[in-house]
């Protein structure tokens, strides 16, 4: 891909009709939240690295492409580095692109903020809110379009939401991306918003839903597996509301919530569900990470490390999705995999090895280093023989020889850690002391640590006053003994408050433990069967018409199954980039068999063409070297595919599948039907009367539908003439 003209990234012109008058937004740049809280103290949120770009200008750039011509920028925790950063950036002199800023310290909620901008009188008509750590490519024009002509039909429809496909886990009710599983009711017809619920009781393992609800709507479409993007197209009516209603303080639990209970004022949220754009808020460490890897992976395009846009630099792709930048040194015996990118210049010492994980600008990495699935951020320094996996690890931070990074570890700007010392599991490090007082994730959203909300003390100044070293007296002083981070080691390790042990894995960037798994599974069924015996099982998905039972009759059966099969497809790419183990590839897609209501043959055929496609996409030149690689990728999955194909049926599928991908998705592999028919044979896979079975029902079959069997006709026979060999030689034995 080229370079890409700044400016020029332009999905479409808006309509005449919308283009009159100059389309505004509102960012909040402030989403200072618990989950962050470490980093989040010395940096705001907007301004940390996403795949070495800060958050806040993948915004900035979508809106630009996207047809807003100003936007207001609120900020108030840490301000001014926000004001400062973006007064030096390329976006306050883009001729077509107006950046203003709004500052306030007394503001601790999305309330505060709304209420200000609308005491400042800058908005001027339909306008886009959204906070500063969302990442989209999505076009504005259709939605614009639907907003504005509901709002000329009915004055009441003051809000459209914007949402996307996200399959949500019933084993552990969240999504991809760490956040609560949502609940959502909506008008199939008109796409009125009727019911939100993020915080559901799972306890109870059902939702409530008031009776006049259904007896006001003729149908009721109830979804679970929908992700709330947080990109609101919002009338001038939404600021006035807050202004009005000063309990509002939340954008959904109080706000929208609000709107869908008043029966008063009568005022209407819709949604617009997107399909083929992306669209995605960073909430936790988690979706931080899902994010990352959708960015290297081109879903996001052209907001990619290789194409120029604002606040990002020149950055090479090369084979295999991996990103480099201009003078890395590297040497001969390093090895980068896939789906990395790698900094501008960054040095990488002998015998190292980096995979899945971005390497920031400037960084130090010695020899003897592994480093799996993290974020490496700017200046690092990392010594010899360092382990680090599934971390981040924040600038300027220095780990030094043999030490290790266990999954789940956040290590804070500027932390030193100490030769040798293992830094346990889903640790926080931070130059901050914890802090002693702990606000709710409202208050902390918008709260600046200049306020008091923050009670903190940092050696921070400190270690830039002796030039990252600390003698021992200051290192006694300031963070207690030595050996708390290893020798020579600097910062803190908070500690993890009660009763939040178990939320840990959730919300961090380390794949989800197999014993967790197991555990929230095991529950999962227990609860099932309970509901089942109660007869109160509520489907995930679907339209509810009050004087009916339950109905799928408008979900279109083969739309699922596709949702079903990317999915599949997706936890088996992120194992083999991974490097998860099969047993844990199991346990995801169990949970997506029965989030989907999907049965085992489902799951064998969607593997199956996930291992296909893997085999599709590893460099080949002939037919020969394609027939190899696909022997090989079986064999080496072969434990996950089998463990699917326990019965006849399933295995026919997988034979019914193969055919499928032959005449339609792949064409290469036709040549080959035989010999990989024989390989998944031959190594257990499908047994003979699987094969005979599916020649059987080929018998009174159309011609055209029976090419792979007359291509395996020879491997046929030959099994179907193996038994009675095997009976003549018993005979002739006796």
């Amino acid at each position: 891909m080229g370079a890409q003209k700044k400016g020029a990234t332009r999905f479409s012109e808006e309509p005449e009709e919308l283009a009159r008058v100059p389309l505004q937004a509102i960012l909040l740049a402030d989403s200072f939240t618990t989950k962050f809280r470490p980093i989040t103290l010395d940096r705001p949120k907007v301004l940390l690295p996403l795949v070495n770009v800060p958050m806040i200008n993948y915004t900035l750039a979508w809106l630009e492409s996207a047809g807003v011509e100003e936007v207001i920028v609120f900020c108030c925790a840490h301000s001014k580095q926000v004001i400062n950063y973006l007064e030096s950036s390329e976006w306050i002199s883009h001729p077509n692109f107006s950046v203003t800023t709004i500052e306030s310290h007394n503001s601790i909620s999305a309330g505060d903020a709304l209420r200000l901008i609308y005491e400042r009188n800058v908005i001027h008509g339909d306008f886009v809110l959204i906070s500063g750590d969302t990442v989209s490519n999505m076009s504005l024009t259709q939605v614009l379009k639907e907003h504005k002509e509901r709002k000329k039909k009915d004055s009441n429809a003051i809000m459209t939401m914007i949402i996307k496909r996200s399959k949500s886990s019933p084993i552990i009710q969240q999504s991809r991306l760490g956040t609560d599983e949502l609940f959502m009711a909506i008008d199939p017809n008109t796409k009125q918003l009727l019911y939100y619920e993020d915080k559901a009781d799972y306890s109870k393992g059902a939702i409530c839903l008031d009776k006049l609800l259904l007896a006001d709507n003729p149908s009721i479409s109830l979804h679970n597996d929908k992700q709330d993007c947080y990109i609101d197209i919002c009338s001038p009516e939404v600021l006035s509301l807050f202004t009005d209603n000063f309990d509002y303080q939340h954008l959904r639990r109080h706000f929208v919530k609000g709107l869908l209970v008043d029966d008063i004022m009568g005022y209407k949220v819709f949604t617009h569900e997107i399909h083929s754009n992306y669209a995605a808020r960073i909430d936790n460490f988690r979706s931080y990470d899902s994010i990352s890897k959708d960015i290297i992976q081109r879903w996001t395009y052209p907001f990619v490390p290789d194409v120029k846009f604002f606040g990002n630099s020149a950055t090479k792709l090369e084979r295999q999705g991996m990103y480099r930048g201009s003078d890395i040194v590297q040497s001969r015996s390093a090895e980068i995999g896939s789906f990395t990118v790698i900094g501008n210049g960054t040095r990488i010492g002998n015998n190292t090895k980096i995979s899945n994980s971005v390497v920031g600008e400037g960084c130090t990495i010695g020899s003897n280093v592994s480093i799996e699935g993290s974020y490496i951020w700017d200046n690092v320094i990392i010594e010899d023989g360092c382990k680090l996996m599934h971390s981040i690890v924040c600038d300027g931070v220095v780990i030094k020889s043999g030490a290790v990074l266990e999954p789940g570890v956040v290590l804070s700007f500027k932390v030193i850690i100490g030769q040798q010392f293992v830094v346990p599991s889903y640790s926080k490090v931070s130059l901050f002391q914890q802090p002693t007082k702990q606000d709710s994730d409202e208050e902390l959203e918008y709260a600046d640590n200049s306020s008091g909300i923050v009670e903190t003390s940092s050696m921070a100044d400190t270690v830039d006053k002796s030039n990252g070293q600390l003698t021992s007296e200051l290192l006694d002083e300031e963070c207690g003994p030595t050996y708390e981070l290893g020798t020579g080691g600097v910062g803190y390790i908070w500690s993890i408050c009660e009763g939040s042990h178990e939320e840990e894995w959730r919300h961090s960037i380390a794949p989800i433990p197999a014993d967790k798994l197991a555990e929230a599974m095991q529950t999962t069924d227990d609860d099932l069967e309970l509901l089942t015996q109660d007869g109160s099982v509520l489907p995930p998905s679907g339209e509810l018409k009050p004087d009916s039972n339950y109905s799928d009759d408008n979900e279109d059966p083969r739309d699922d199954s596709l949702y079903f099969e990317k999915e599949v497809e997706a936890t088996f790419l992120r194992a083999v980039h991974e490097n998860i183990k099969e047993d844990h590839v199991i346990l995801e897609v169990n949970s997506l068999r029965l989030s989907y209501n999907k049965l085992f043959t489902d799951c064998a055929g969607a593997i199956f063409y996930s291992l296909m496609k893997l085999a599709l996409e590893t460099p080949h030149s002939s037919p020969s070297e394609l027939c190899n690689s696909t022997m090989d990728v079986i064999t080496k999955w072969k434990k996950l595919l089998k463990s699917y194909l326990t019965d006849i049926d399933e295995q026919i599928e997988v034979i019914q599948k193969f055919e499928e991908v032959c005449l339609e998705s792949a064409k290469e592999f036709s040549p080959l039907f035989s010999k990989i028919l024989f390989h998944l044979y031959d190594k257990d896979l499908i047994q003979e009367d699987a094969i005979l079975k599916w020649d059987d029902e080929k018998k009174n079959a159309d011609e055209a539908d029976k090419v792979f069997v007359k291509q395996s006709e020879k491997f046929i026979q030959w099994l179907r003439e193996a038994p009675e060999e095997d009976e003549e030689e018993e005979d002739e034995e006796e």
